[in-house]
C-alpha cells in the first residue's frame, strides 16, 4: 500500500477529501468569479440644457465580424482603428463587450465552450441591439455564428446560425452567410444586419495565420465588403447605411486566441460609408507592419457601443463603459451637439461609478469634495476631482457657435478613459479572502494524504505540487509544456539511476537512456507549442511542410508498420484472407488520410498521393440556394 494509514482510516480520509474538494472549488470559484451588478432596463434620453439629442447621420447598420480592408481607407470612405480587446479573447465575452460596452469576465470563457448554454443570455440587458429594436425602425437580421442567437434569443426577426466548433470547415460555414447577402441588400425592411464570418478564424486554428488558405479567404472577405459598399453607393435605401467591419478577437502566431498577446488583443475596427468622406481622413493602406499591431488610432473595443449610439440615434446602453470615439465629432457642426454627446456618455458612465462608490463625492452641489481634492486618497476620489474640474470648465466655456475647446475635449476624453480603466479593474476585483479559504480547504484535504504517503510516492507528489504552483502564473500556464519536458527528462534519468543500482549492465542502460532522451528531444522540436515561441521554426515547418514527399514517406512507413502488425494478429486466418483484410483496412485508412489532408492542407497532397485522391474524390459540395 502506498499510504501509512490502515484501510479503514484511509477509506474515511478519502471520503472526507472527496467532500472537501468540491467545497474548496466552490469557495474558490465564488471569489474568482465575483458577482458583477448589472443595471436593469433600457437607457432613455435624459433632458439636458443643450436641447434635444443630436440628429443621427445614419439610419441603418451592417455589422460584419471579420477583418480585411485596404482601398476604401485611402479614399476616405473608411475610418480604421485598432480596437483593444481585453482578455479573455474568445467569442462570447467579446460579443458581450461589443454589444453592451461592458467588460466580460473569465466565467464567460467556460460558458463559451458549452454550445447548449443559455445562462449567459443578454436578452434582458441593455445593448445596442436592444436599442435598435426599441427604435422600431426596421427588423433585426443575423447570419453566421450562432453565438449571437444564444446571447440574444428572440431578438432577431430573420436569422441563419452556424456552429463555430467545426473548425475544419472554412468554406461552407462562410457560404452559408454569403448566400443571404444579395437578397438582404435588396430588402429595405431591416435596420440592423449582423454578419459573423467564421472561416478566417477556423483557418487560423487549423493552419495558423500563414496558411495558404489565409490570403484567398481575405480576398473573399474583401469582395463581400465591396458588394456591400457598392449597394451603399447605388441603392437609395442604403445611402444612409453605416457598415462596421471588425474582429471579435485576433490570433497569435500559432493561429489561436484566448490569452493577452498583442496579436490576440488587437483586432481591426473599421467604419465604412460614403458619408465618411466628409471627415477628410485619407489614411495610408496597407499600413507598415508593427510588432504591437497598433496600425491606426487605438480605441477600446467597448467604445463601439456609445459611438454607435451617437451615429445611429439611440441612448448609450446602461452598463456601457466605453467612450465615444471623438474622431466622429465633426459629423455635428453645432458645438452644443458635440458637448452633449460627450456629456451624455460621461453621465451614463457616472451612473455606474456612483452605483459602485456612492454619489456623494461626485455631487456637483457639494463642496466637501474640494477639500478632498487637495490630497485624493484613491483612484475613485481622483476621478471625482477630475469630474468636478471638467464640469467647472464646461460652465465657463463660451456659449457661442465657435469650435469646441480642445483643452476641455482633452480633459473630458481623459475622464472617460480614467473612468473606463477604474471600472474595468473593478470587473476583475477578486475576493482574495474566499480565494485563500478555498486554497486552505483544498490543502487541508490533500495535505493529510500527502503527509501519509510512503517514500515511493514522493517523486509523483513533488511533480504534482510543482505543477500546482505553476497554475498561479499565467505565463507558466501558457508555457506549461516546458515543465513536462523537463519533468519527463528528470523521470527518465531517475529510472536510469535506479536501474543502474540494481544491475551491472551499465552500457545498455545508458544507451537506453540516451535513446529515450533523444526521442524526447525530437518530440519537443516536432511542433512549437505555447505562446512565446508560437510560429517559430520547428521540424514540421522546416522539413515536413517544405517537403511533402518526406511527409508521405513517413506516413507510408507508419501504415506499412500497422499493416504488418494487423496481419500478424490475424495469423489464425488463412494467409490470403489475413493479407486481404489487413490491406483493406490500411488502404481505407490511408485514403481517408489523403482525403482529410486534401481538405485541410491541399498544398501537401502532391505527387503520388494525389493519384488515389483523384480516384476517390467525389464532386465538390454546393452551397444551399438562397431563400
Amino acid at each position: 500500500m502506498s499510504f501509512r494509514y490502515g484501510s479503514g482510516a484511509l477509506t474515511t480520509l478519502l471520503t472526507v477529501v472527496n467532500i472537501l474538494t468540491p467545497v474548496a472549488i466552490v469557495i474558490f470559484a465564488t471569489g474568482f468569479f465575483p458577482y458583477k451588478p448589472v443595471l436593469p432596463g433600457l437607457a432613455q434620453y435624459e433632458t439636458l440644457e443643450y436641447g434635444p439629442p443630436p440628429a443621427a447621420p445614419f439610419d441603418r447598420l451592417v455589422f460584419m465580424v471579420v477583418d480585411a480592408l485596404r482601398r476604401l481607407i485611402r479614399q476616405g470612405a473608411a475610418l480604421p482603428f485598432t480596437a483593444y480587446a481585453r482578455s479573455p479573447t474568445v467569442t462570447m465575452p467579446r460579443i458581450k463587450a461589443i454589444t453592451t460596452g461592458s467588460i466580460p469576465s473569465f466565467l464567460d470563457v467556460i460558458l463559451n465552450l458549452d454550445e447548449a448554454d443559455t445562462s449567459s443570455t443578454l436578452a434582458a440587458q441593455d445593448t445596442w441591439l436592444a436599442q435598435m429594436k426599441a427604435k422600431q425602425a426596421g427588423k433585426l437580421v443575423m447570419y453566421g455564428d450562432d453565438t449571437w442567437l444564444k446571447l440574444f434569443p428572440g431578438t432577431f426577426d430573420r436569422a441563419d446560425g452556424t456552429s463555430s466548433f467545426f473548425v475544419a470547415d472554412f468554406t461552407e460555414v462562410d457560404n452559408n452567410v454569403t448566400r443571404h447577402i444579395d437578397t438582404e441588400l435588396q430588402n429595405d425592411d431591416w435596420s440592423t444586419l449582423v454578419l459573423h464570418y467564421l472561416g478566417l478564424d477556423h483557418i487560423g486554428h487549423k493552419s495558423g495565420p500563414r496558411s495558404s488558405h489565409m490570403v484567398p479567404k481575405q480576398h473573399e472577405m474583401d469582395d463581400i465588403v465591396k458588394r456591400i459598399y457598392s449597394a451603399m453607393e447605388n441603392q437609395d435605401h442604403m445611402s444612409s447605411a453605416l457598415m462596421v467591419l471588425c474582429g471579435d478577437h485576433g490570433m497569435n502566431d500559432a493561429g489561436n486566441h484566448g490569452a493577452s498577446s498583442p496579436g490576440e488583443t488587437s483586432p481591426a475596427l473599421v467604419f465604412i460609408s460614403p458619408k465618411l468622406k466628409v471627415l477628410q481622413r485619407h489614411l495610408p493602406a496597407p499600413a507598415a507592419f508593427r510588432e504591437d499591431f497598433s496600425y491606426y488610432t487605438k480605441v477600446e473595443q467597448s467604445d463601439l457601443a456609445p459611438t454607435l449610439g451617437a451615429l445611429l440615434g439611440f441612448p448609450v446602453p446602461k452598463n456601457n463603459l466605453g467612450a465615444f470615439i471623438s474622431d466622429f465629432l465633426p459629423f455635428w457642426s453645432d458645438k452644443n451637439d458635440q458637448i452633449q454627446l460627450l456629456v451624455r456618455n460621461a453621465r451614463q458612465i457616472l451612473n455606474i461609478v456612483t452605483a459602485t462608490f456612492g454619489s456623494e463625492m461626485f455631487d456637483l452641489a457639494t463642496t466637501s469634495t474640494q477639500k478632498a481634492c487637495l490630497n485624493p486618497q484613491d483612484d475613485a476620489q481622483e476621478l471625482a476631482c477630475e469630474w468636478h474640474r471638467v464640469n467647472d470648465a464646461l460652465k465657463v466655456m463660451d456659449d457661442g457657435q465657435g469650435e469646441l475647446d480642445p483643452v476641455w475635449l482633452e480633459a473630458m476624453s481623459k475622464w472617460l478613459g480614467n473612468a473606463q480603466d477604474l471600472m474595468s479593474s473593478m470587473a476583475s476585483n477578486y475576493d482574495m479572502g474566499r480565494l485563500h479559504v478555498g486554497e486552505a480547504v483544498a490543502f487541508l484535504g490533500t495535505g493529510s494524504l500527502v503527509f501519509g504517503a510512503r517514500p515511493s510516492l514522493i517523486p509523483l507528489l513533488t511533480i504534482t505540487v510543482m505543477y500546482g504552483i505553476m497554475m498561479f502564473a499565467s505565463s507558466y500556464v501558457e508555457e506549461e509544456q516546458h515543465f513536462w519536458y523537463w519533468a519527463t527528462s528528470a523521470w527518465l534519468g531517475s529510472l536510469a539511476v535506479k536501474k543502474m543500482q540494481t544491475t551491472r549492465a551499465l552500457i545498455p542502460t545508458l544507451a537506453s537512456l540516451l535513446l529515450a532522451l533523444t526521442a524526447t528531444r525530437l518530440i519537443r522540436g516536432w511542433n512549437q507549442t505555447g505562446q512565446k515561441h508560437a510560429g517559430e521554426p520547428d521540424i514540421v515547418k522546416t522539413f515536413i511542410v517544405a517537403n511533402p514527399s518526406l511527409l508521405w514517406a513517413l506516413v507510408s512507413l507508419a501504415y506499412l508498420f500497422l499493416f504488418a502488425q494487423i496481419r500478424r494478429k490475424l495469423r489464425g486466418l488463412p494467409r490470403t484472407l489475413a493479407t486481404a483484410t489487413s490491406a483493406t483496412l490500411i488502404l481505407s485508412a490511408f485514403t481517408f488520410k489523403i482525403a482529410f489532408t486534401s481538405e485541410d492542407a491541399p498544398e501537401l497532397v502532391t505527387g503520388l498521393p494525389a493519384r488515389p485522391h483523384a480516384l476517390t474524390a467525389g464532386p465538390l459540395p454546393r452551397a444551399a440556394p438562397g431563400p
